[in-house]
């Protein structure tokens, strides 16, 4: 894609890591004054795996793919500049120190592995949710990592000679030998003051936790540090490679490269979860907030990300999943186009804990749809009732987002995966009563590219101007508030 945005800076070539929940990719971007080009050098699966204990992301593997995606990156561009991680946010590593260095003490456990519910009543016996919100500003999931940390504390894992670092600071430390915690993905964690964006100690000391788990904290555009010679030899870099802190949240990556360009815009950041809300300049504490279940996370230049985690893709994906292990290999294109000329379908509700666990999902959205008076669908009418499902939830947060923070919302910007399903972006615009921008879908990693470049000179100006050069880049498409056919 090309950007024609004047300006006088030079043009240079930046790499991103890009981890979602289920797939990863290094994408190589190549920014110059009339340039915002991006090519995906390589993909790969991110297949948790389960063991006796539970169930763990394969870390190992992500780490051998991010390797080999910069390999190519490399290869394509020997003169590039830096590198930028963003993951999923919550999930983390702990990494002890021993006589002979820094080792991971275990595989990193998934948020969807039920022992992290087991640290929610052990955090609120000690401090209520209320006074959690007040503090940190997030909304209430049972695998936040404070409760994580807190069944990690009950097991004994945890001292002062051991490190937490979230899945992209785990990255970047085996990259560059320096461990650190970038303030976006912290902002998750249920142990950062919302206001400050600071460790919360008083509330680590209450737990009981080591001070010494937490890293020294970064900002998106600051350098980490420099590849080790041994990675840089094994990737092929011959000359010296900076890895810089971004919006290692991948939502904070995709928020900033949200092509809005009014202050009256929504984002919906799609995947497998869906990440819907309004960016401000501070955080809303309210009571009704909290019971709202509204979150206040940190984003890219201190802004605060105003949004409520909403399922997504994922129930579409685990049904493909599921129907393909006892049948043929589905179209997805196909069933899409199936699932709009469905004449039979129904809402159920998308947050129901029973949709939380990975595994055979078709019967439980079943159970869900009989309870709504639709019996026996097929695999159409399924996806066009989950679609439905995931406007209907996604208007009602819009809405919500709206009469909370006080902002009003007159347009919609969809980006990920989800904003090439036209059917869904119609059903959002049908249910909100709003026009849907969709694109791009590569946001997250577009944004993680922008921010590598304007700290290393290659774009310049505020978050505005780097979502202008999007636009102008990759405008979106958009739909408009119809009845989508086949609707009721």
């Amino acid at each position: 894609m090309n950007d024609h945005h004047a300006g006088a800076a030079p043009c240079g070539a930046v790499a991103a890591v890009d981890l979602g929940a289920t797939s990863g990719r290094v994408v190589l971007g190549r920014i110059g004054p009339d340039r915002l080009d991006i090519e995906v050098v390589h993909r790969f699966p991110n297949q948790p795996v389960r063991t006796a204990d539970g169930l763990h992301w394969n870390t190992l593997e992500l780490y051998r793919n991010v390797l080999e995606g910069l390999r190519k990156a490399i290869g394509a561009e020997p003169g590039l500049l830096s590198i930028g991680i963003d993951s999923w946010a919550i999930d983390y590593a702990l990494v002890r120190a021993t006589g002979h260095g820094d080792r991971m003490t275990s595989t990193p456990y998934h948020y969807r592995d039920p022992r992290t519910s087991r640290g929610v009543d052990t955090v609120h016996e000690l401090a209520k949710p209320k006074a959690l919100y007040r503090v940190s500003g997030l909304q209430f999931l049972p695998f936040n990592s404070l409760y994580q940390l807190a069944v990690d504390h009950a097991e004994g894992v945890l001292d002062d000679a051991t490190t937490m670092l979230l899945i992209p600071d785990l990255i970047a430390y085996w990259l560059t030998g320096t461990k650190r915690a970038e303030r976006t993905n912290a902002s998750t964690t249920g142990l950062l003051n919302v206001v400050g964006g600071d460790w919360n100690t008083a509330l680590i000391n209450k737990l009981g936790f080591p001070r010494g788990l937490f890293p020294q904290l970064v900002n998106p555009g600051e350098t980490i540090g420099q590849l080790t010679s041994a990675v840089a030899g094994e990737i092929g870099a011959a000359r010296p490679v900076d890895l810089v802190a971004v919006g290692s949240h991948d939502t904070a990556s995709a928020v900033a490269a949200v092509p809005m360009l009014t202050s009256h815009a929504a984002y919906i950041c799609s995947g497998t979860w869906s990440l819907i809300g309004v960016e401000l300049d501070q955080p809303v504490l309210t009571e009704q907030s909290r019971i709202a279940n509204f979150t206040n996370e940190r984003g890219v230049d201190g802004r605060i990300r105003y949004l409520r985690n909403v399922m997504g893709m994922w129930l579409v994906n685990e049904c493909v999943n599921a129907w393909e292990r006892s049948g043929p290999r589905i179209d997805l294109d196909q069933l899409i186009a199936a699932a709009e000329k469905a004449d039979r379908w129904a809402v159920f509700d998308v947050a129901d804990p029973a949709l939380l666990p990975a595994g055979d999902m078709p019967p439980r959205i079943t159970a869900l749809l009989a309870a709504e008076g639709l019996r026996e669908p097929n695999l159409a009418e399924t996806v066009r009732s989950i679609l439905e499902s995931l406007a209907f939830a996604y208007a009602q947060t819009l809405d919500d987002a709206e009469r909370l923070s006080g902002q009003p919302v007159r347009v919609v910007n969809l980006v990920g995966g989800a904003s090439q399903n036209a059917l869904l972006c119609r059903l959002i615009s049908h249910r909100s009563g709003r026009p849907v921008l969709a694109g791009p879908i590569e946001a997250t990693a577009i944004g993680n590219i922008l921010v590598q470049a304007r700290g290393a000179g290659l774009a310049d100006g505020e978050l505005e101007d780097l979502r202008c050069r999007v636009a102008s880049a990759l405008p979106p498409i958009e739909y408009g508030a119809h009845v989508p056919s086949g609707s009721r």
